[in-house]
């Protein structure tokens, strides 16, 4: 992680250690979809997350991720069983190629208006693309 990118977290009170190896994020991607569609969407993103920078977990493992729903109230046999079944795969996929058709290709973006960033940004980058948005 770069340093500026550790200044900002500190910055902002988030911890962030990230862990020795990228995960695979499909089925995180897939379990984000599931914990939406159960009501649960912030409670399990804040919680994968802390899981992932905090706890240095691999969310690419359905253990981790199911560990993950069952601490937020969701069903996580259920949740594993329909990773396991790709029931939301086709969705997260879709949502991908939708995205790269806007020219996306990385997590997080933000669209304000007609300005397209992607990545952590610092607070003023933000407060900035609004003002600039608002004048409009």
């Amino acid at each position: 992680m770069s340093e500026p990118l550790r200044g900002q977290a500190r910055e902002s009170g988030l911890i962030m250690r990230p862990p020795p190896n990228t995960p695979n994020t499909l089925y995180s991607l897939e379990a984000t979809e599931y914990a939406q569609q159960h009501g649960k969407f912030m409670e399990f993103h804040h919680a994968a997350y802390k899981s992932f920078w905090e706890d240095r977990k691999d969310i690419g493992q359905i253990e981790v991720l199911e560990t993950i729903a069952d601490s937020v109230g969701l069903d996580g046999a259920d949740m594993t069983r329909a990773l396991e079944q790709g029931t939301h795969s086709q969705t997260v996929i879709a949502q991908y190629r939708e995205a790269l058709q806007y020219g996306i290709n990385g997590i997080p973006t933000f669209l304000v208006g007609n300005l397209l960033f992607t990545g952590a940004h610092p607070y003023p980058v933000f407060k900035q693309a609004m003002e600039r948005y608002l004048s409009q």
